[in-house]
């Protein structure tokens, strides 16, 4: 079994309650998926943390963040970014799941909270670009690369009926 980059020892903080001290782990996640987005194999999961002992546990202060790859929700291009999202955790060696995260004796794993803060980031439909124009409705032609010759047709043609009354 592996080491995980994200098991920080916590031994010396816990000899002086209130000190800080910053850590930087990177590491791969594997299964870091929602509906629409992952994180590629292989895709790095930096956690950028102040932790500070107090005397019921840890606090974690600071960043988490990654890559991801998906499908654009519009023209099912390839859409690319970073997840980056700001944590602020409490460690407790008698810890509620709901709310905390473990603290087992003087190692503290920074892995669970870094998979929960991704996937919360990850965008459920993402776009190639906030721009995207998307695919033409009737012929398929992406609309980012140019123009199709299709009519273009201003409301949904199951409406058309409710449209005539507004003309008149």
């Amino acid at each position: 079994m592996r080491a995980s980059p994200f098991v920080v020892g916590i031994g010396a903080l816990r000899k002086a309650p209130g000190t800080r001290r910053a850590e930087r782990r990177e590491g791969v996640i594997p299964g870091l998926r929602v509906s629409g987005s992952e994180v590629p194999e292989g895709g790095e999961v930096v956690v950028d943390v102040v932790l500070e002992l107090v005397p019921a546990g840890a606090i974690v202060r600071g960043t988490v963040e990654a890559p991801w790859a998906g499908e654009c929700r519009r023209c099912l291009g390839e859409a690319r970014g970073r997840a980056r999202t700001e944590v602020w955790e409490v460690f407790e060696e008698q810890h509620d799941p709901e709310q905390t995260y473990p603290l087992h004796g003087d190692q503290l794993d920074l892995e669970p909270m870094a998979r929960d803060a991704v996937l919360l980031e990850l965008p459920l439909a993402p776009l190639c670009k906030v721009g995207c124009r998307g695919l033409c409705p009737t012929c398929g032609a992406d609309r980012n690369v140019g123009d199709c010759d299709c009519e273009q047709t201003v409301g949904d043609p199951r409406w058309a009926a409710l449209d005539a009354l507004r003309e008149n």
